[in-house]
């Protein structure tokens, strides 16, 4: 039965957004039951990809994204994949008219992270974190207007921003794993190696403008997404805390996290502010 089949390749991305991602799992629980799957179903395809350039040592990666590649142009042209978290996320981009260009966007950040390890320039930064993140914020988007196409016009600077300001804090808690095992320095104009507090500072300084910016569209969301949304800017906005008063030196000598009792308090005072309709 192939509604079976779809049942399945759902709960694979359920499986794979749980399994990988603690804090997004707990965040994507917060959107409504009608939009969640959804969410799921990009994440799983995202981190795949993500995986695949990352993790896969002693692998021909790029002839594993190669292969991923032409899985995917066959999913979104047929309707279909055997593989599972593609038959999910196929089934995501048609319901909500997620836009081609935008999963383009991304397999090509993917493609440059196979042997791109230094972005010198601006324009080179801002279009990798375009791919890598911008678009992802903006496929969730698609979700959460419900095909309201003058709402996600509205939305999509800070739907932008929102996914940037995530994907700079990924990669100053990450400065250590990009550098030591994946030979990767995304920040333009910073020599990592002398990474120090004015260089921190101009960081943390450039991501909370992209978190000021996401905010105000958080507020703007479906209720269907408000509180879920709320709750991942809230996350990271408290790893940003964490990583503003954590010296460079150890930033640059071990991965900052935040506890799970901790997340466990942003949920709630998140959901406090949800249930008294302050967001």
């Amino acid at each position: 039965m192939k509604a079976l089949f779809d049942q399945v390749s759902e709960y694979c991305s359920k499986i794979v957004t749980e399994s990988y991602s603690t804090s997004f799992s707990l965040a994507t629980r917060m959107l409504s039951n009608s939009i969640r799957q959804d969410i799921y179903n990009i994440y799983g395809f995202v981190r795949f990809a993500d995986e695949i350039v990352d993790s896969f040592h002693g692998f021909d990666k790029e002839t594993l994204l190669n292969r991923f590649q032409n899985d995917l142009d066959n999913a979104l042209k047929d309707k279909v994949s055997l593989n599972p978290i593609l038959n999910a996320f196929q089934k995501t981009v048609h319901q909500h008219r997620i836009d081609r260009e935008l999963i383009d966007a991304f397999m090509k950040s993917m493609r440059w992270d196979l042997h791109k390890t230094t972005y010198l320039t601006q324009e080179e930064y801002k279009e990798y974190i375009y791919g890598s993140a911008d678009v992802v914020g903006l496929m969730c988007l698609k979700v959460f207007v419900g095909g309201d196409e003058k709402m996600y016009t509205e939305l999509k600077p800070s739907a932008m921003s929102l996914g940037s300001a995530f994907q700079k804090v990924n990669f100053l808690r990450d400065l250590k794993a990009d550098i030591d095992g994946l030979n990767r320095s995304y920040f333009p104009n910073v020599d990592i190696h002398k990474f120090d507090d004015e260089s921190k500072r101009k960081i943390i300084a450039e991501i909370e403008e992209d978190f000021n910016r996401g905010l105000e569209g958080i507020f703007q969301l479906p209720p269907t997404a408000k509180f879920g949304v709320y709750t991942a800017y809230k996350y990271y906005l408290r790893l940003l805390i964490k990583l503003k008063k954590t010296p460079p030196m150890k930033i640059k000598s071990a991965r900052v996290r935040v506890p799970n009792y901790q997340k466990m308090d942003v949920l709630a005072r998140s959901f406090v502010r949800y249930q008294l309709n302050i967001l």
